[in-house]
């Protein structure tokens, strides 16, 4: 059972990009991502309790263009099983993230949650049974998606993290993202490839203090 966070940091248009905006086709010069920490940004956002849940995924700035949009995105996420909260109604406080491109913490703009098959009837399914979440935000410059997964219990223990949930959210996202998916008469195909050293592996700054083993996915869709 997962639930994802989506939160838009910043969309810059690149005048570079235009064409491929219009055809579709990815940019190969387009780099796969920055790092936030050369620019003073963060690998952990900050949930607002004192900690931040950790940017273990990146959708590369090398996919195809439209996946990067919002509501590109959403297409995308759809094609792995995600759609907008219960009814649109989400409860606590909106996360932040700090992607180190001059736009300092921005707020998540939107949540989705697992749908069952049925949206938004299953996402208020999920709601009572738990499962994961993640934020989502592009990176000036390079347009990468930037997202904060995890998994995470029922509603009778307040969506609270799962043990090792980071990890695990993480690892169920790529594991339904990895080959080919489709939504909506749209296909994807996604590859992955592991990052270490973008995050230390612990708890430190770690939202409740849950351990991370500090590994970073990063994620190129295409579509066609």
């Amino acid at each position: 059972m997962v639930v994802m966070h989506l939160a838009s940091i910043a969309l810059p248009l690149l005048f570079s990009t235009v064409p491929s905006f219009v055809t579709g086709i990815p940019t190969s010069t387009q780099p796969e991502f920055y790092d936030p920490r050369s620019q003073g940004g963060s690998m952990l956002d900050n949930a607002g309790s004192g900690g931040g849940e950790p940017l273990n995924v990146i959708i590369s700035g090398q996919s195809t263009p439209s996946v990067l949009t919002n509501s590109g995105f959403l297409g995308y996420a759809g094609a792995l099983g995600f759609a907008i909260e219960c009814f649109g109604m989400h409860m606590g406080d909106p996360q932040q993230a700090n992607l180190g491109d001059g736009h300092g913490w921005v707020n998540q703009s939107v949540e989705l949650r697992q749908d069952y098959g049925s949206a938004p009837l299953g996402t208020c399914w999920e709601s009572i049974w738990g499962g994961n979440h993640l934020q989502d935000g592009n990176l000036a410059n390079s347009e990468a998606l930037f997202l904060a997964v995890s998994k995470e219990e029922n509603v009778i223990n307040h969506h609270t993290i799962s043990p090792n949930g980071y990890n695990i959210g993480r690892d169920l996202l790529v594991q339904r993202a990895v080959g080919k998916t489709s939504f909506n008469g749209v296909r994807y195909t996604t590859t992955m490839r592991r990052i270490d050293g973008l995050m230390a592996p612990g708890s430190q700054g770690v939202n409740h203090g849950i351990a991370t083993d500090g590994a970073v996915v990063l994620l190129t869709v295409i579509v066609g």
